[in-house]
């Protein structure tokens, strides 16, 4: 009998090279101490692993890498946005003249 190999198929890469590049860097930076988190780094220094890499992917994100989508990222709803309320009528503005009755 012919022993088959089996072929993995072709699947799409889910991460871009780049962003294998930013979480390298990220994780460099976390080893040397000087990955910080937060807003202008005003969150602190990181130290857990998971973190340095969450922060490299959405450095990657930022700068348009091929990354996934953050699953606890809120997204837009764009449905509310797209209802539009119905336009008010105006009322036809009254004159400010008041006839006064002389007695």
């Amino acid at each position: 009998m012919a022993k088959k190999t089996a072929r993995k198929t072709s699947a799409k890469r889910r991460y871009g090279q780049a962003a294998s590049k930013s979480v390298e860097t990220a994780m460099r930076r976390k080893n040397k101490g000087t990955l910080r988190s937060g807003k202008g780094g005003l969150g602190g220094k990181v130290t857990s692993r998971k973190q340095a890499i969450a922060i490299g992917l959405s450095e990657a994100r930022d700068a348009g890498a091929k990354v996934p989508q953050n699953p606890n990222q809120p997204r837009s709803r764009k449905t509310a946005k797209s209802k539009k309320t119905k336009p008010t009528t105006r009322k036809p503005a009254t004159s400010a003249k008041r006839t006064r009755t002389r007695t």
